[in-house]
């Protein structure tokens, strides 16, 4: 999948080298539901469990009735997905996104605080040319039902990060300077972040033998990387860094980068293990509110995942949880 994908195109690259109403905040780090298992508890359960767990944020992919129910009420705001296979019709239909909306926004809305519409995941090739349209149109339906204080953006993969190069020297690849520029464009004008997935599980997995696991894992003692005046000491500012340059390299200089995914497997691959998986969500959530050498301040950030999904590829694909569906914790982790 996708995440496999960044690993190759960026690991050498690395190696060597405000959503809607709510004002940004530190607690607002969040953690995705996703549904790819047939053995998940029912989504009244799932909310319960963000709630006893103080965890403020929940993204899920598509709309799905029974999680909009039930986070009704709670004050856990909510990334709701548009999905890759309406991307097209959303971007051919101002009806038919009006009709979205409606569906699956304003039945729900105002007992559902929505932090934002994600337009697509990590959308690639072809389909990257219905984006800007549908996003536009997603955004015209929601200011028509008086709701266009909701943003609209995509989330993009780390795989649009190519080159050989330091933070300072990021940029986009070839394919994806095609649509990044008009994508920063529309996220400028409408005052809403860029969402992108951030994996230093896959960078470091793809050549363990040319970086030290502490980089990827936040607890290197000093600087491994110099980039000019900046220093880095860990994988993940590193990479928030990389975006944040190719960004402003195609007019996104002013857009604030949101990290749509992040995590760390518990089984299944290269370092992959419940001491490491705690290890580095731990010190995500409690580095996240320094921000990066580059971008000093809070870094929104949603964790992958809340469950492992046995319906995923097998391997780490279906090892990403912080609880296994039986509700038990996979390993220890706070959010407070």
């Amino acid at each position: 999948m996708e995440r496999k994908v960044a690993a190759s195109m960026f690991a050498t690259a690395l190696l060597l080298g405000v959503f809607a109403h709510i004002a940004p905040s530190v607690d607002s780090i969040g953690v995705s539901y996703g549904m790819s298992g047939d053995n998940l508890p029912p989504a009244s359960t799932v909310v319960s469990m963000y709630k006893a767990n103080g965890i403020p944020l929940m993204r899920i992919y598509a709309p799905d009735q029974a999680a909009l129910q039930a986070v009704g009420g709670t004050g856990i705001r909510v990334v709701v997905g548009a999905p890759n296979e309406v991307l097209s019709t959303l971007a051919s239909s101002p009806a038919a996104a009006a009709s979205w909306v409606r569906n699956n926004i304003q039945a729900y809305y105002p007992d559902v605080t929505f932090r934002c519409v994600c337009v697509g995941n990590e959308v690639a090739g072809a389909a990257t040319s219905d984006l800007v349209p549908a996003m536009e149109n997603v955004r015209a339906a929601l200011a028509a039902a008086g709701l266009d204080g909701i943003k609209v953006t995509t989330s993009v993969s780390q795989a649009i990060l190519g080159g050989y190069k330091p933070p300072s020297a990021a940029e986009f690849t070839d394919e994806a300077q095609g649509f990044m520029g008009p994508v920063l464009d529309f996220l400028a004008r409408t005052g809403a972040p860029l969402m992108a997935s951030v994996y230093p599980y896959f960078t470091y997995a793809t050549n363990p033998s040319a970086m030290d696991l502490s980089y990827a894992l936040f607890t290197a003692p000093g600087t491994v990387l110099q980039d000019g005046e900046y220093g880095y000491q860990n994988l993940f500012d590193a990479t928030v860094d990389s975006f944040y340059v190719a960004m402003a390299r195609h007019g996104g200089a002013g857009v604030t980068l949101v990290v749509s995914e992040s995590g760390w497997p518990s089984a299944g691959g290269v370092a992959a293990s419940p001491e490491n998986a705690a290890l580095y969500n731990q010190n995500l959530i409690n580095h996240v509110g320094k921000g990066t050498p580059r971008h000093p301040g809070a870094i929104e950030t949603i964790l992958f995942s809340m469950f492992n999904e046995n319906l995923k590829e097998s391997g780490v694909e279906q090892n990403w949880g912080l609880f296994y569906p039986n509700t038990n914790r996979v390993y220890p982790i706070s959010f407070n």
